[in-house]
C-alpha cells in the first residue's frame, strides 16, 4: 500500500517534478549536444625521436655495432632525464619567445619517456596553434642545445632525428566532466521528487478515506466519482 501511496503522490504532483528537471535540462542538454573535447583540457602532442653521439666525438677505440646501439640507448636515456628538468623548460620557453610565443617555463606540461633507443616527449597546452610553436621549440632545443647539457658529448651536439611529425590532438574530457550533465539531470529529478513530497506533506487537503482514518475519523460510506 505504501508503494501505491507514493505512486499517487508522484502522479498528482508530476508538474512539481517536471519544473526543476526542465530548468536543469535547459542548461545540460546543449552541453551534451555541443560537448567538444578541447573544452576539457586543451591539446597534447608526442614527439618521437632517436639520438646518438656524433661519430667524430666518439673516443677512438675498437668496437662493433653493438657499442654504437648501446651508446644511442644511453643517449636517449640521458635526454629523457634532461627533458624533465626545469633548465630544459626554461630553454624551451626562451626559444618559443623568439617565435613570438611568450610563455612561462612552468605554464606548459612536458614529460618524457623512453623505450630502448626510442625517446618520447609529451607536451600539453591549451591552444593548438601555440602548441605547434612549443613543439618546434622543443625539437630545436633538443637538436641544438644538448652539447651544453652533456659535457660527455665532447662539445659536439648529439644527432637527434625526429621520427614523425608531431600530431596535435585534443585532450579527452575527464570522466566526471563527461558525466556532469547526466548527474545534473538526475539531481534535477531528485529535487523535483523532494519538492513534490514536501508540498504533499504541507497540503491539508483530504482526498481519500485513508486521510480521514489517519485523523481518527470513522468512514461510514464512500460515494464513487462515477
Amino acid at each position: 500500500m505504501e508503494l501505491i501511496a507514493i505512486f499517487k503522490v508522484l502522479l498528482r504532483r508530476w508538474w512539481l517534478i517536471l519544473i526543476p528537471t526542465v530548468i536543469v535540462a535547459v542548461f545540460s542538454v546543449p552541453e551534451i549536444i555541443n560537448n567538444e573535447p578541447q573544452s576539457a583540457g586543451g591539446f597534447n602532442t608526442v614527439i618521437r625521436y632517436t639520438a646518438a653521439q656524433q661519430e667524430e666525438a666518439l673516443p677512438q677505440r675498437e668496437g662493433d655495432f653493438q657499442d654504437v646501439w648501446l651508446a644511442s640507448e644511453l643517449t636517449v636515456n640521458a635526454f629523457t632525464d634532461w627533458v624533465r628538468t626545469n633548465r630544459f623548460a626554461q630553454t624551451v620557453a626562451a626559444e618559443a619567445a623568439t617565435n613570438g610565443l611568450e610563455i612561462a617555463p612552468n605554464a606548459f606540461g612536458i614529460a618524457a619517456d623512453n623505450e630502448r633507443s626510442i625517446g618520447q616527449v609529451f607536451i600539453s597546452w591549451g591552444d593548438d596553434a601555440e602548441l605547434v610553436t612549443l613543439a618546434d621549440a622543443v625539437i630545436t632545443v633538443m637538436q641544438t642545445e644538448n652539447a651544453d647539457a652533456f659535457p660527455q658529448l665532447g662539445g659536439e651536439p648529439a644527432q637527434v632525428v625526429i621520427l614523425d611529425d608531431p600530431q596535435i590532438a585534443p585532450v579527452p574530457a575527464a570522466l566526471p566532466s563527461r558525466l556532469r550533465p547526466l548527474i545534473q539531470m538526475i539531481l534535477g529529478v531528485v529535487v523535483g521528487v523532494g519538492l513534490a513530497f514536501l508540498v504533499e506533506y504541507l497540503d491539508p487537503t483530504l482526498r481519500e478515506k485513508d486521510d480521514l482514518e489517519r485523523l481518527g475519523l470513522d468512514v461510514i460510506v464512500t460515494v464513487p466519482r462515477r
